[in-house]
């Protein structure tokens, strides 16, 4: 009876806390968070095991990293190309080893901020949304979070097992359980945090679409002088993820005032969201696109036939690995920079129509209230940093993009004049700084 039960709460969620409590257990699993939702299912409650679970991980995999950085093992050095890609390697798994410290130290550290952000959710569902004839359902945020958990593992699995069975077997040199750890621990701690940032945002989203919803209705009553003081009608309206009822007994401006303790309370998960993850989303964004010029960098290389391979494996195989690996970067930051943007579209979305409202409005007192509506629009709104350094929408597209052609120019030049394509007996820049770290070590 258990086991049905268990999984009738993670495919059938009655609140806001059911909904996420498969995420935050991978979470926990993974050490990204300490936290787990209750068998009540109505908070999240600390988990000794898991905090423990974390605090380990926090050591076990930067010691990878540095033994696997002494012992001047790395997957590249494998792979045995040139000296530029060597160096490259040395600086990906320095930026791994940052990247992984960073973002689990401040999931701990910051773990008060994801107790209020679901305390806030769950007060928008049980007491702010219902006096405005809003019921949310559970189930299609659940099977959104779902969804997107089940896409992302697959495309990181796919990019494991075909590693494991098909290139490493074929790779001149043995790959040690140090650089295995070492080089696919990052892959999985982006993955895990992309999915608990996309699935939050998938909420706030809601939220947003929700209070529209209300707002759009309130004009649509106006638009075909539905609202009477003696009116008792309620009509249901059905979405996806939430189901409306039309309350034409309240005074507009009413609905107008919860409103906007609604947007404010929105506003205010938004900021602790972005509060929690904003160093998070500087580490992954940094993680994803060196990887990604990286890799970038390796399949053209390999395609313009610069690179100095002697391994067992075809060139397509290998453009395929860090094909696969870059694809999978790409994805985590399309998941996050999409849920941002959707959720600052959504929220633009509710200033349209608030003075919408108020070009139709007569009443002198719901003038003042779509007054104060707009100037709360005006001073708070959404918007998600990378610990204030860029902002995570679209635009974020461009700049890497940017960026990333500028950076594989530069790598491609380096190997075109490096001596070590001309002569055998060049010297490179690239082999005396590997030669002054052996000595040194």
């Amino acid at each position: 009876m258990w086991l049905p039960s268990c999984l009738d709460r993670f495919v059938h969620p009655v609140n806001v806390y059911d909904c996420y409590r498969l995420i935050f257990y991978m979470a926990m699993f993974c050490g990204i968070m300490p936290y787990y939702v209750d068998s009540s299912g109505d908070r999240l409650k600390l988990s000794y095991c898991g905090l423990f679970t974390a605090v380990l991980r926090l050591l076990f995999y930067p010691a990878h990293f540095v033994y696997t950085s002494i012992e001047r093992h790395s997957m590249m050095i494998s792979f045995s190309l040139t000296n530029v890609s060597k160096f490259t390697a040395d600086l990906e798994l320095f930026n791994g080893m940052v990247g992984v410290v960073v973002v689990m130290a401040t999931s701990i550290l910051r773990g008060q901020d994801v107790l209020q952000l679901l305390a806030i959710y769950d007060g928008l569902e049980q007491e702010a949304f219902p006096p405005v004839g809003v019921n949310f359902r559970q189930s299609e945020a659940t099977r959104k979070i779902i969804r997107l958990s089940t896409f992302l593992f697959l495309t990181l699995l796919s990019f494991v097992i075909y590693s494991f069975i098909w290139i490493f077997p074929r790779v001149n040199s043995y790959i040690s359980y140090w650089v295995v750890v070492s080089y696919f621990s990052p892959n999985f701690i982006v993955c895990i945090v992309s999915i608990v940032i996309s699935g939050l945002l998938i909420k706030l989203r809601i939220y947003l679409s929700a209070l529209n919803e209300v707002l759009k209705n309130l004009a649509h009553q106006w638009d075909t002088r539905s609202i009477k003081a003696v009116q008792k009608q309620r009509s249901l309206q059905c979405l996806d993820s939430f189901s409306m009822y039309t309350i034409v007994t309240k005074d507009p401006a009413e609905i107008i005032q919860e409103s906007m303790e609604i947007h404010q309370l929105i506003c205010e998960a938004a900021a602790t969201a972005n509060k929690y993850f904003t160093y998070q989303l500087l580490t992954i964004i940094s993680i994803a696109f060196l990887i990604i010029v990286f890799d970038a960098y390796y399949v053209l290389e390999t395609l313009l036939g610069k690179s100095k391979r002697e391994s067992k494996f075809k060139t397509v195989e290998f453009v395929t690995f860090f094909s696969c690996q870059m694809i999978l970067y790409l994805i985590a930051i399309v998941s996050i920079v999409e849920g941002s943007n959707r959720a600052i579209k959504k929220s633009e979305k509710t200033g349209a129509i608030v003075h919408s409202l108020l070009n139709k409005t007569k009443s002198p007192e719901v003038r003042e209230k779509l007054h104060q509506f707009s100037m709360q629009l005006m001073h708070l709104k959404i918007n998600f940093t990378a610990a204030g350094l860029f902002n995570i929408d679209r635009t974020l597209y461009f700049t890497i993009s940017g960026a990333l052609t500028t950076y594989l120019i530069i790598l491609l030049q380096f190997t075109s004049n490096s001596p070590s394509n001309e002569s055998s007996t060049g010297f490179d820049c690239c082999e005396a700084y590997h030669n002054m770290t052996n000595h040194t070590v």
